[in-house]
């Protein structure tokens, strides 16, 4: 395959022909047929071809065929060829995600965030951001929204797009099955589309359990008895209790036991941190409502002494993404310290926000770098053997892990829609954009715009 960058232009001519320049088909290796098929993510069209001589990579337009195969905008992008008689542009990379339906703020919210995905391949390939309620099957299009040069939205009809990068926000919505039947019909139509759905804690737990990196996840149980709560405290001394759908730290329960001492229990209720000792084991169970059923849905998690800073513990969220080479790299890793008396790192409960150097740096001075190496190593083989066990495809990944005082690495969450929080750090925007960047080369890589590699 030859793949190179052009230049889309209107022409005024009103034959529907193909104006390629000498360069273009040149770099593309067009075997010079007279007839040439066009591509746009699902919309083709086949037309007679003029080469024209033109210096640069040059291709031109009548509106006809714009408007027929819906191209995306005019200007650069870049133009593949496998056969020498074809010519695709993109790619069209799809957004997935909620829409408001207004242009001013067409993601609500988010729309900062949804302009930061599209911001690193704007100017070299289409991206559309839409719900599912824009797709046309039956038409193969979709009405959603572009990003205009000077920042703001427009809507538009634009083809299927060759890639998605899904970013559906609710967790509810991902699990119903109307959303997995329209998602299945981008897999039938070979569109590959990454980043599937949330995974609930105990997905993650069934994903490696019989996995070599098994080792770095801590024994849990879901929907726990009292009998097990109890088996763990003994065993472990304390213990996590985690929504299996959680997120942000909202509804975890930090169990410790000490002999002679009793139960204590630290949890986040309406914005402030709780401390409650119980001296019996029936008054733990009576509030945390286990024999009531309240703890459906939720994952008991061995505890890990983690290291300190200031007698908080800290924990380091890395944000792994695939790049152009479909390989997993560390992006970006923050590390979070907690705060005074809050049962998690979490940065709304009072946490800190830190450079993973400076962290380590203080917890181990001039080994700090061997160490965070290690970390490194252990993130990817977590995330290959995630993307090895998983039914989907999988472009991004968020996990926290912890160091406990021996020095050995534990992952305690996998996030398949990871935050973005830790990014606010100043020390971490170059890796922000990095992050970002490395999104956009493996939408491409997926996309199959690739160059020939000859021998």
């Amino acid at each position: 395959m030859s793949l190179t960058t052009c230049t889309v232009h209107v022409t005024t001519k009103q034959e529907r022909n193909i104006f390629i320049s000498g360069e273009l088909a040149k770099a593309l290796r067009l075997s010079k047929s007279k007839q040439l098929q066009l591509q746009v993510g699902s919309q083709s069209v086949t037309l007679p071809a003029r080469y024209i001589k033109k210096a640069g990579l040059h291709l031109y337009l009548p509106q006809s065929v714009i408007a027929s195969i819906k191209l995306p905008r005019l200007g650069p992008c870049l133009a593949s060829s496998g056969n020498g008689k074809e010519i695709r542009l993109g790619p069209v990379i799809g957004v997935l995600t909620n829409t408001t339906g207004t242009t001013a703020g067409p993601f609500g919210s988010r729309t900062p965030f949804i302009r930061s995905i599209m911001q690193p391949g704007e100017r070299k390939s289409y991206h559309v951001a839409f719900s599912p309620k824009d797709v046309n099957w039956q038409q193969g299009t979709v009405s959603g929204y572009l990003l205009l040069p000077e920042g703001g939205w427009v809507r538009k009809t634009v083809p299927l797009p060759d890639v998605v990068y899904n970013r559906l926000p609710s967790r509810k919505a991902e699990k119903m099955e109307s959303t997995e039947i329209f998602k299945q019909r981008f897999v039938k139509r070979n569109i590959p589309l990454f980043n599937w759905g949330f995974f609930d804690k105990w997905d993650v737990y069934r994903l490696l359990e019989n996995d070599p990196v098994f080792k770095f996840v801590p024994e849990s149980v879901l929907n726990p008895t009292a009998m097990q709560i109890k088996e763990l405290l003994e065993n472990h001394k304390f213990i996590y209790l985690k929504p299996t759908a959680g997120s942000l730290g909202i509804g975890i329960y930090r169990i410790t036991y000490s002999q002679g001492r009793g139960y204590f229990v630290r949890y986040r209720r309406s914005g402030k941190n709780v401390l409650l000792r119980f001296n019996k084991f029936d008054g733990l169970v009576k509030m945390l409502g286990v024999n009531r059923g309240k703890l459906n849905n939720y994952v008991i998690q061995q505890g890990i002494r983690l290291i300190e800073i200031d007698s908080c513990p800290i924990d380091f969220r890395f944000h792994m993404t695939k790049n152009g080479n479909n390989e997993w790299v560390v992006a970006a890793i923050g590390a979070k310290k907690a705060g005074k008396g809050s049962v998690t790192t979490h940065l709304r409960n009072g946490g800190q926000l830190m450079t993973a150097e400076q962290a380590l740096k203080q917890v181990y001075g001039g080994r700090s770098e061997s160490i965070l190496t290690k970390m490194k190593e252990t993130s990817i083989e977590l995330a290959k053997a995630i993307e090895h066990n998983y039914n989907h495809p999988l472009g991004e990944l968020g996990f926290d892990l912890g160091i406990d005082q021996n020095e050995q690495t534990w992952m305690f969450e996998a996030n398949a829609k990871p935050g973005r929080s830790i990014f606010k750090h100043p020390g971490l925007k170059q890796q922000d954009k990095a992050s970002l960047a490395n999104v956009y080369d493996h939408c491409v890589y997926l996309s199959r715009f690739r160059a020939r590699r000859d021998s």
